[in-house]
């Protein structure tokens, strides 16, 4: 009995480290952004497209008349999701700018979208950032997706194995990234991305071939796609913090929300009149409340979860998270 209690007890430990991350859009805690979210102030505006095969270990494999990925014209990407999309084939790379750059606000500032048709058909890419379309910084990816047996062309990966890569959402749903997860660095000014990229990881986990994340685990996802939507399908970046010179929204970027998590209320350090509203993940204003003086505002009948408040004084803005537990 003992030894099947040590059993059950590694068992229990192995899904306790598995699983980490948030799950699929629409589900409790996730942090997928739906695509008319009013949290997006920009889209992206200009794009590059450096194709892939659509079968990186069979050069000579042909759809549609060419070996790389053909579907969708580059100019699809800008603008709104709208879930038309370009495909990179294995290995492609995109490039993004944008007519203002992206800044380093609280909380998510920019959300990728692909046009997965379900969750958890998910073609994944590498996300990069640069803020002089040379020196790239990529976001530290985490596939905890089983490397054992490759995941099928039409397979499956669980969202709640995956974090920083972006592909993680269905369809009309942004995955968000946050610039304060990569590490500084003199070469990157991360108020002011002016470019975003984005890598298609492959998926196969054949070793010469395949990609890894930060921890050095191989990224496997549906493999293969040898047709010319292969690889990862670009449908949009949104922007959720652009670069501001403003003196008040630096110092409404800068603003305390306590207690963070909280269960019945919290309150914001500010000694101005504020208007606030609450998000859920996706998008929809969920609470408005109009605040002075450092006034409580009451989050007990909202459902456990994360949460995004977005506070404004004149014509100044700044989103915050929020955990309510």
């Amino acid at each position: 009995m003992k030894k099947l209690n040590f059993i059950l007890i590694g068992i229990l430990s192995i899904n306790a480290i598995s699983q980490s991350y948030p799950p699929a859009a629409g589900q409790a805690g996730s942090t997928a952004i739906a695509h008319d979210s009013d949290l997006f102030v920009n889209w992206a505006s200009g794009v590059e497209i450096e194709r892939g095969l659509i079968n990186i270990a069979d050069p000579e494999a042909v759809d549609q008349g060419s070996n790389y990925a053909t579907y969708g014209e580059p100019e699809v990407a800008l603008g709104s999701a709208d879930n038309n999309v370009v495909s990179l084939g294995d290995a492609g790379i995109a490039i993004l700018t944008f007519d203002t750059p992206i800044g380093n606000g609280p909380g998510f500032d920019f959300a990728v979208f692909e046009n997965a048709f379900n969750d958890t058909f998910l073609e994944l890419a590498f996300v990069e950032v640069s803020s002089d379309g040379e020196n790239y910084f990529r976001f530290p990816a985490h596939s905890e997706t089983q490397t054992d047996t490759q995941v099928g062309g039409f397979g499956s990966v669980d969202p709640t194995y995956i974090n920083n890569l972006a592909g993680k959402y269905r369809a009309q749903f942004g995955t968000p990234f946050d610039l304060d997860e990569i590490e500084d660095d003199p070469l990157l000014d991360k108020n002011q991305i002016t470019h975003v990229k984005l890598i298609d990881a492959i998926g196969t986990i054949a070793p010469e071939f395949a990609t890894y994340d930060d921890f050095g685990n191989i990224v496997n996802e549906p493999y293969p796609t040898p047709f010319w939507s292969s690889g990862f399908d670009l449908d949009a970046v949104g922007v959720i913090n652009q670069f501001t010179m403003g003196t008040v929204e630096e110092s409404l970027a800068h603003l305390k929300i306590y207690p963070n998590p909280t269960k019945n209320q919290f309150f914001i350090g500010i000694d101005d009149k504020a208007e606030v509203q609450i998000l859920d993940t996706s998008g929809k204003i969920v609470s408005a409340n109009s605040i002075e003086n450092n006034q409580a505002i009451d989050v007990s009948n909202l459902e456990k979860g994360l949460y995004f408040i977005q506070i404004q004084v004149g014509k100044s803005k700044s989103l915050h998270k929020l955990i309510k537990k």
